[in-house]
């Protein structure tokens, strides 16, 4: 069992000035350490068109190393461009993980495109950058990971990973869109694919976590690590309906496996949730787990799916029964 300490929140959009592209939301976080500072990069929104819409950047903001609530610097510009006019990320880069490759960092996102009948839809690209991180350069105009006869809609929210020299992309799926009240609202589920090289993969084409609040119950943001010889994945999940609350909201789940491939859920062993009042005092979610200097620690979002920023937890004790 996980047993967290909220250390608060260290990022709220809303206090950054000068930057109209990075209005508000700080989605997604995802580190990368550095020797004097620790970026964690994030996605972010403008305000919506005259039509409501909204577009999404990638961004990133450093933190001191040795003071994680200091900020020393904010990306003056996105760290990726959005795509050309019909292409898969023309209307957003949500989100992004990075991870280290030899002397450059990959960028693993989820593109989004505007649709007639839903919304959006989602596929899976991947980014390149050869200056510590500050700009990605795509690979290609299309996704690395896209629809197939299994995953119609919504391949997003990767997570990459590396162990034993293969490479892991958790990711979500959409399974179907359901109607609320005219509008129309989507359900995934985590899934995986493997690589031997970061670029060709190998979809498992199942569902990797079982469902515990309903069969539609959406999930997201899975994050593994390796700790204690075990594979341990924090995500978050959500009733299918009226979950932009607090009775229905995001939570964060917990998950075991021996193999990354079979994994046990145990909610119970999660050790964090909302706050009784303040900015996730409604909902918690899209976890982000990482160690830096022997302590392991946990970027989370809050209230209304990170519009107010991320908060810090630490991870004060881990039991294996």
């Amino acid at each position: 069992m996980f047993k967290w300490k909220k250390l608060g929140r260290v990022f709220n959009p809303q206090d950054v000035q000068g930057r109209e592209w990075l209005y508000e939301f700080a989605q997604a976080p995802s580190v990368l350490i550095f020797d004097k500072f620790m970026r964690v990069y994030f996605s972010c929104r403008p305000l919506p068109d005259v039509n409501g819409q909204y577009i999404s950047y990638s961004a990133f903001v450093d933190f001191n190393r040795n003071n994680l609530f200091e900020i020393v610097n904010v990306a003056k510009q996105p760290i990726l461009e959005l795509g050309e006019c019909g292409t898969f990320d023309e209307f957003g880069t949500y989100p992004a993980s990075v991870i280290r490759d030899g002397n450059n960092i990959l960028a693993y996102y989820g593109g989004w495109t505007r649709c007639e009948s839903v919304p959006f839809n989602v596929a899976i690209g991947l980014a390149k950058s050869c200056d510590n991180g500050e700009i990605f350069t795509k690979l290609g105009p299309g996704p690395v990971i896209s629809y197939s006869s299994n995953e119609p809609f919504i391949l997003s929210g990767p997570k990459i990973r590396k162990f034993n020299d293969t490479w892991y992309l958790f990711y979500i799926a959409g399974r179907k869109w359901i109607e609320n009240n005219g509008k129309p609202e989507p359900v995934y589920k985590i899934r995986m694919a493997v690589s031997t090289d970061g670029i060709n993969w190998t979809k498992a084409d199942k569902d990797i976590i079982e469902s515990k609040l309903e069969e539609d119950e959406a999930q997201a943001s899975p994050d593994v690590f390796f700790h204690e010889n075990k594979y341990h994945m924090f995500f978050c999940y959500r009733c299918s309906l009226n979950f932009r609350g607090k009775e229905k909201g995001y939570r964060i789940g917990y998950a075991s496996s021996d193999d990354l491939i079979n994994w046990v859920r145990d909610d119970s062993k999660t050790g964090i949730d909302v706050s009784e009042e303040g900015w996730d005092s409604e909902m918690i979610s899209y976890p982000h787990v990482f160690e830096l200097d022997k302590k392991i620690y946990m970027y989370y979002l809050g209230n209304h799916v990170g519009r107010y920023g991320f908060g810090l937890a630490e991870l004060e004790s881990y039991k294996t029964s």
